[in-house]
């Protein structure tokens, strides 16, 4: 079996959750603000991202990092391109700690129209994606729209981009995770998460056999709600994103959505802090991910 194979099947059948490493500019002051680093910590973007791998390193070698409980990671470009004991950052996850890496390759998103943002242009993405794969042994991609009302023309423009792109991916023989978030806060939240079920499921349907693809959504108002999805034989996995939810909310409400496993964030990283001790950010990363996991389940 190839390696390629072997991520894959860890992907679809493995027990676990996908840590979500890949806080990218404008999220990452955010990101290690709540990590415990103020902006006067820090002169300017190299420095900035200095911190943030640090902390992602701190993450990745914390002893309950591991297959036994993290299936996958997503990671920023940079951080693809970093190492982690002089060695490649995604090459160190999967042949150090058994973790599938993923990379984030959107460039944010673009203004609010018809009550969604699409992602913006990615330029080179095909050149990416090869050194993603052949360079640095990356397994799959992801990519994030936000859907902020049940529009039905936005929402469908969403899902086509996504799908669009997805092709994109699949070409490179690498594995998207397709991720349209439904913003958690939206007052029609229920009523577009059924138009963007059934767009998706257009979309998978018109796929041709072995291409494969990931879905990565907000947990549903409605339990249960893409267990379809997750049965078609075009997705290796549904996974949650935390939206926002604190840690125990986000768990509380994945663990009633039989199909679904968790790519979580900021409710990973949430109570660490860069003064911390070593013992203590151990301790507390593990019970994140642990809560994370049995979620998971």
């Amino acid at each position: 079996m190839s390696v390629f194979e072997e991520q894959k099947t860890k992907m679809s059948t493995g027990q676990g959750f996908i840590a979500a490493l890949d806080q990218s500019g404008g999220s990452t002051p955010k990101a290690l603000l709540q990590y415990g680093v103020e902006e006067s910590e820090y002169d300017g973007e190299a420095e900035m991202f200095g911190e943030i791998h640090k902390m992602r390193t701190r993450i990745i070698t914390a002893p309950d990092f591991t297959d036994g409980k993290v299936l996958g990671a997503i990671l920023f470009e940079r951080t693809m391109r970093g190492e982690i004991d002089g060695i490649p950052t995604a090459q160190y996850l999967w042949e150090k700690r058994g973790v599938v890496p993923f990379l984030k390759i959107d460039k944010g998103l673009a203004d609010k129209e018809n009550g969604v943002q699409l992602m913006k242009p990615m330029p080179g993405i095909e050149d990416l994606l090869k050194e993603a794969k052949e360079s640095f042994g990356i397994f799959g991609t992801k990519e994030r729209s936000v859907i902020h009302e049940a529009n039905a023309e936005g929402i469908k423009a969403v899902v086509d981009q996504q799908f669009e792109l997805g092709k994109t991916v699949v070409a490179a023989g690498l594995v998207p995770i397709i991720e349209p978030e439904v913003d958690i806060n939206s007052a029609t939240k229920a009523e577009a998460e059924e138009i963007l079920k059934a767009e998706i499921a257009k979309h998978l349907d018109a796929l041709p056999e072995g291409d494969d693809v990931m879905l990565k959504l907000t947990i549903p108002s409605v339990d249960g709600l893409y267990d379809e999805l997750a049965d078609h034989p075009r997705v290796v996995r549904v996974v949650a994103l935390s939206g926002g939810y604190s840690t125990d909310v986000a768990c509380e409400k994945l663990a009633k959505q039989p199909k679904m496993i968790a790519s979580f964030s900021r409710a990973l990283a949430e109570g660490l802090s860069k003064k911390q001790s070593d013992g203590d950010f151990n301790a507390l990363l593990g019970s994140n991910i642990d809560k994370i996991y049995q979620a998971s389940l």
